[in-house]
Parts: structure tokens; sequence; C-alpha cells
């Protein structure tokens, strides 16, 4: 007999809520959550190749602990109990010796993060690490230094927008569900999509307006955009004066930045810059310029992330619908928080990061992240102390940090490397011990808090046991804490015992979850009051443009603009981003989703093409300046930028055990420098200039 549970999809980051057909311990299909709004039985490719990734012989079935040199794929299989005291006994004197600092944690944010955090927490470390910086940071940052609040405490009420401007943000290939369906209806009823990319993708074929723009320029588009809205008096004066402080600065600084001036450093004529300030004024407050998920591309992205949202608050599109929204939580609903292991007391930790998140190196960062571009830096140069090992959990180093060459040595000077995983990704392969996770349809987790107008609580139910010999993250870190003798500090057996501890405050009980999956925490948006309502954690209580956090840093609010010179004859600039069908680093070997897109090639515009005597269809070696390469097929085409070239994340595998995805494509983390946004952040992505050369 078939039965329905109500779980969470992990395919990707997104986490679209999902309801599982089970029949006789087996998956019989999976569709997204058809009562959740903008999800609707919806499911994307990748959510439905949970099925496959299940099913998966290609990934880790047991405990595995290394025989041979790191990399060589020697082995032997060991039990849990054999596993997890080997881990044990190798970092016991490490942390003696060495104290709880020389331990890193590094994870893709999830659902357990807070269990993860108190564990480093409770051994002394303060060394937990995500991978949002190199994805985010800058972005995070960007909104701190302005609003006060995170980029994570904002969302964009696609529903109910009437224009928005994208900035590379390809949104139709990213696949978040609920925001895509809610800007096709929105679409539907006449909102218009602007989009700016060098490289005409999915979205740019269903935008309204495409611009072409030159890589690296979108500051110098933002500076004329601004300069327009002030000289035309475009913006919301009434919510710019109550709301916004810094104005009479800002206008001094965009003065000489004219639509002029822009076009010959963009390639978008001036009167087209001055018609999109005019369409987006015309239906502020429900405009928004997109301030961008992944928000890695050049040293100052800081900049640039802040200009977007310096134009949505000129537009007076906060707290505003069709703009953005303030998150709400339990507690704008009367209720308690969400409980979470890492807000107990812990030892006082006294020894800085690893990486120089909130210190010198990245004063203004969020320590609550990291930096992991540092990772080789700290290791190799024991910057500020030394580093013996490292725990990482579904996360790639050796794919997701620039310069992998680096990474690799750093590695290679660790005492303990330990993975756990649901794939033979690069860092398991290279690991000392894979402790193999159980996929998101074999476990259960914590309760998910989703925030926004309308609150809600979210749970991954357990839908089929184990198919091979994994446990949840949450009880491998608890057996862990148990052996390094502070599992007092996660004090649960069962997945029972932690949904309990966290519903503690809520007024929620776990049966409340059984019909749809999900508890709504109140029936009606909650929304600030623009006129006297709203909150803003600055020192000002406003939004403000000349920012108090970094001018106190000593980092000046406003940057004047620097040209961006064309790559020398032969070059090109690497840009990286993803596509519809694969998530980050992490499904290439999917077996579903190999078959739609198996490797990645590289954009050519046909103009260098014709000068390197480069084919379509034909390979390619990639060099950088770093002195690697790379070997990928080459795309010749007119639709991305004369100074550009484009590749998906994600490809270039050296693991054997992953024989769909294996050697197929180029990694673009081989090939690209690492440089940093030091005040945003976040690694430049985007920042690397690459040779092409034609392979015969």
């Amino acid at each position: 007999m078939a039965t329905d549970v109500w779980s969470i999809c992990f395919m990707c980051t997104v986490r679209c809520p999902i309801q599982v057909k089970v029949e006789n311990d087996d998956v019989a299909w999976i569709q997204g959550n058809p009562h959740v709004g903008g999800i609707e039985g919806a499911l994307c490719a990748k959510g439905s190749a949970g099925l496959a990734l299940l099913h998966d012989h290609e990934r880790p079935q047991y405990p595995m602990i290394r025989t041979g040199p790191r990399g060589a794929g020697q082995w032997r299989r060991a039990s849990w109990e054999d596993a997890l005291e080997y881990v044990a006994d190798k970092l016991r004197p490490i942390l003696q010796e060495h104290g709880g600092q020389s331990l890193l944690f590094g994870e893709r944010t999830n659902l357990n993060t807070h269990i993860n955090k108190a564990f480093m927490k409770a051994l002394g470390s303060p060394n937990h690490f995500t991978h949002d910086a190199l994805c985010k940071g800058s972005v995070n940052t960007a909104f701190r230094t302005l609003t006060g609040l995170t980029d994570a405490q904002m969302a964009i009420d696609y529903a109910n927008t009437r224009h928005i401007i994208m900035y590379g943000r390809n949104i139709f290939e990213s696949l978040e569900i609920a925001p895509l369906n809610n800007l096709l209806k929105a679409m539907d009823k006449g909102a218009k999509l602007t989009y700016i990319d060098p490289r005409v993708n999915v979205t740019a074929t269903k935008a309204h307006r495409y611009w072409m723009i030159r890589p690296s320029t979108d500051l110098a588009l933002n500076y004329a955009l601004i300069n327009t809205i002030l000289k035309e008096k475009l913006y919301d004066q009434d919510f710019v004066h109550r709301w916004v402080s810094g104005l009479e600065e800002l206008k001094a600084f965009v003065e000489p930045y004219t639509p002029e001036w822009a076009a010959t450093e963009t390639g978008i004529p001036a009167a087209e810059i001055v018609a999109l300030a005019r369409e987006a004024a015309e239906v502020k407050p429900a405009v928004v310029f997109h301030y961008g998920y992944r928000g890695a591309h050049h040293p100052n992205e800081i900049y640039l992330r802040r200009s977007l949202i310096i134009l949505n608050a000129l537009m007076g599109s906060i707290e505003a619908k069709g703009g953005l929204i303030i998150r709400k939580g339990p507690k704008a609903t009367g209720r308690g928080d969400i409980g979470k292991y890492v807000s107990q007391e812990f030892p006082k930790i006294t020894v800085p990061r690893f990486d120089g998140s909130g210190l010198e190196a990245f004063p203004l960062a969020d320590s609550s992240h990291g930096n992991p571009q540092m990772l080789a830096h700290a290791i190799l140069n024991e910057d500020p102390y030394p580093i013996k090992a490292i725990i990482i959990n579904r996360f790639e180093p050796l794919q997701s940090i620039p310069d992998t060459s680096a990474v690799r040595q750093a590695l290679d000077k660790l005492d303990l490397i330990v993975a756990i995983d649901v794939n033979f990704s690069e860092i398991a392969w290279y690991a000392d011990v894979i402790l193999p996770e159980s996929m998101y349809l074999e476990r259960a987790d914590s309760i998910q808090l989703v925030s926004g107008p309308r609150p809600q609580l979210r749970i991954r139910r357990q839908a089929v046991s184990p198919r091979y010999d994994t446990k949840p993250a949450w009880q491998i870190i608890k057996e862990l804490a148990n052996r390094l003798d502070v599992g007092q500090y996660l004090p649960y057996e069962t997945i029972e015992d932690i949904w309990n501890f966290q519903l503690k405050d809520m007024g929620v009980k776990l049966e409340d979850f059984d019909a749809k999956g999900f508890v709504a925490l109140t029936d009606k948006a909650i929304m600030m009051n623009r006129k006297d309502g709203l909150k803003f954690p600055t020192p000002s209580g406003k939004i403000e443009l000349v920012s108090s956090l970094m001018e106190k840093a000593g980092i000046p609010s406003f940057v004047p603009y620097e040209p961006v010179l064309p790559p020398p004859e032969g070059q090109v600039r690497l840009m990286v981003g993803r596509c519809a069908a694969h998530t980050h680093v992490s499904t290439q070997n999917n077996a579903l989703l190999n078959e739609l897109v198996p490797e990645n090639e590289i954009w050519i515009p046909t103009k260098v093409a014709d000068k390197l005597g480069i084919k379509d269809g034909g390979y390619v070696e990639l060099v950088s300046p770093l002195g690697t390469k790379g070997k990928i097929r080459a795309k010749v085409t007119d639709f991305i930028h004369p100074e550009a070239a484009f590749m998906l994340h994600g490809f270039g595998k050296t693991v054997p055990a992953q024989t769909r995805a294996y050697q197929k494509g180029a990694s673009d983390a081989l090939l690209q420098k690492n440089i940093s946004d030091k005040v945003g952040g976040s690694p430049a992505l985007d920042e690397t200039l690459v040779q092409v050369l034609p392979l015969s």
C-alpha cells in the first residue's frame, strides 16, 4: 500500500518542500508539495533525479578508511564503530597539542548547521565555515552596510512586482520553483523583466529588454542610473526623506557619472540607460533591482551590490508590495524562537578565526559563514596558527575554491581529512576517512524555519530506509561528540529529540505537520508600516548610504569607478555559472542529470574563434595565468560579448569512481586565480583572463 511522506528536497540548496509516495520501502514518485504556494506540485529536473541518487551504486555505501596515498582510491571497508573511533583517536592528540582551533569544519549550509556549529564551539574551535562567502558573501556585507540586515533577512515579492531588473541573475536556469512561478505569474499580468548580462542565456531570451553589457562594467551602469534618478528626481521622495540618510553625499559622488560616460564603458547607449531609469520609476515602489544571489565576480563586488540596494532604496521598494520584503520570523507572530543547539553557553573561545573573517583580512565579512577561499593560505602559511585537521560535510574545496592546485597542496599538509558526504566528491576521494551520509530521502533532519511575510515551519521526514550502510550527519556528529567528550552539548539521541527541542517555545506539536508537511505560523502577511514602523538595525535606524559600519572600519562608502580594460589579444575574461540540470559540483555524476548535460563547454565569441582558428564543437585548451590548463569543447557563438568566454561550474571530475562524469569537461576552479573582494568577503570568480588555444 502506498503512503505519502512529507519531506524537503536537497538536490540543491533551495530545499523545496516535497511529497514522496512510498511503496514497499521504496520511492515510487516525488512531486512538489501541492499545499505550498508557488510550488503547487511542481518539481524541477534535479528534484526528480533524487530517485537516481537514492539508487546510485556509485555513491559511498559504507565507511571507508584510506590505505594508500591520498587520492589513489585505495580503501578498506570499516564498520561505523571502527571509522568513528579512528577519527576520534586521530583528533584527540591534535586537539590536545594544538588546541580546538587546529580543526576546521566546512559545509554547505543545511538544516543541521546549528548542530555542527555547536559541535565546533564545544571543541573550542572558532573555525566553522560554509560555502556562503564563495557565493554571496559580498551581497550579505552590502546589505549589512546599508540596512543592518543580512541578505538572508530580505525577500523579493516576485508575484506582485511590475518591473524587475536582473544583473546576471539567470533565474530561469537556477530554477527556484516558487520565485520563478511567481515571477511568471507577474509577467503574465504585465510585469516587465530587464536582463543585463554579457551572455545570452535562457533568462535573457525571456526578458522584455536585454543588454549585452561589457563584462565587469555593471557598476558603471548603476552609477549612471543613480545619477539619472537623482538628477531627474525620479526617486520616492517621501520614503527617502523618512528612511534614507546620506542622499546629499550620494548626489555629489555620482555627479560625474552621466549616462553618456557610462555608454563608453558599458556599451549601452545613454538614451537606453535614461529610459530604464524612467521606466523603473514609473512603477515604484513595485520595482526590483535584483541584488543577486551568487555575488562573487569582481574585487569591487561590495560596491556593485551596494549600488543595487541603493537603487532599491531610491525607488522606495523596501518593505513594499512588489518590491523587497523584510523577512519575519516566529517572534513577529507572537511566538518564541526555534531552538538551536548553537545558542547555548559554550567555553569561551579567545583565538581568532583561521580565515581573517571579521578581522584585519576581511574586517566586514560575516564570520558566521567565514571566508573559505583563505583555506590554502591559512594551512600553508600557518597563519594565524597551525591547522592540522578538517571535517567536510557536503562541501567541495577542490572544485569550489579558486586555484585547486594550491588547495590540494594545502590539504597534503593536514594530518587528517574527514569527509561526510553522499557522493564520491573530489574531497571525499582525497580524504583519509569517508563517513557516508544517508541521502535526504533516507533520513530526517532538523525542522526548517522559513522566514518571510508569512513565516512557516517545514519538516523533512525519512521516506525510506537507507539503501546502504549510511547515517544522517546529525547522528554522525553526535557519535563523534560523544567520543570526544563533548556529547553533553548535543543532548539528543533521536531526531524526535531534536524536533522537540526546536519546537519547545513555538506552540507547535509534531502532529501539526502531518496534514500538509508544514505549519503556517500566521494566516496573513506581516508587513511593517512604511510611514513610521520600519526597523533598520543601523546606528541611525535608517538605510545608511554613508555607512557607519564601513566608515568606522576606515573603508569609504563610495569609491571612484576604475575603467575596465579589454583583455589582451588572444585572451578572454573567463565567466562561470550554472544550468538548469546541475547543482554546483554535486550532480554531474547523477545518472539522469548526466544524460541531460554530460560535460561543459566553453562559449567562445565568433570573432575570437575565427582569429584563433577554433571550430564549433572542437576541443580547445584553456591556459590560466596560474600555469594550469583545461581541455574543453568549444561552443562558437555570437551570443556572448567579444571580451568574454563562459563555462559551466562543476565539471572536470578526477574521481574514477564517478564513471559517468570522470574526466568530462574542465574545472573552472583549476583555472581561476584566488582573488577576493576584501571588503565584501567574496572571491572574484570572473576576474581571471585565460588564453584559448585550438587543439588539433
